[in-house]
């Protein structure tokens, strides 16, 4: 029987461009001479501005398709060591959310568990979303730290900077193939 919320009828959105937000906060953690906060939200800012109408609707459902793609990876591989990926992935991202209030307000941490659960059982994180209403500008911060736990989750399972983001662009590289 085929959910409402079957990732086969989700739009993809703007994967690259959640892609590149991901990459930029994953190179800000790493680099020796990181940008303050408030550099690099004036650089997400206008990169926001930039997108035009229907730009940031696009990266909404973009990251939300990294999100699948992610909990998707991390679902296959806790699986083949016999582990649960809701059990082990959702517990330590929603304990990193409550270490950021500041970003993530107390109130957006439910939806993004989840949006979590969601994406590890095999539904669209934005169709799941969808059905409780329209996205709010508080579930903006929450959505992009999201994305990037789960990237540097991935870095750190695979003890590889890149690996996550890298995986994301080879997918991307094959559809566009294809």
């Amino acid at each position: 029987m085929s959910s409402p919320c079957d990732p086969q009828h989700a739009p993809a959105g703007d994967v690259g461009a959640a892609l590149m937000m991901v990459d930029s906060r994953l190179r800000a953690i790493y680099d020796d001479k990181p940008q303050t906060d408030a550099e690099q939200r004036a650089l997400t800012d206008q990169f926001a501005a930039s997108l035009g109408p229907g730009g940031v609707d696009d990266l909404v459902d973009g990251a939300c398709t990294v999100i699948y793609m992610f909990m998707q990876w991390l679902r296959m591989a806790y699986e083949d060591h016999g582990k649960d990926v809701i059990e082990y992935v959702v517990p330590n991202l929603v304990a990193s959310m409550r270490m950021m209030p500041k970003s993530i307000g107390a109130e957006a941490i439910p939806t993004m568990a989840g949006l979590l659960v969601a994406a590890g059982t095999g539904l669209s994180p934005s169709l799941w979303r969808k059905q409780y209403g329209y996205w709010t500008e508080g579930e903006m911060n929450p959505l992009e730290a999201t994305a990037f736990l789960l990237a540097e989750h991935i870095n750190r399972l695979t003890d590889d900077r890149e690996f996550a983001t890298r995986m994301i662009a080879e997918a991307l590289s094959i559809a566009d193939d294809g």
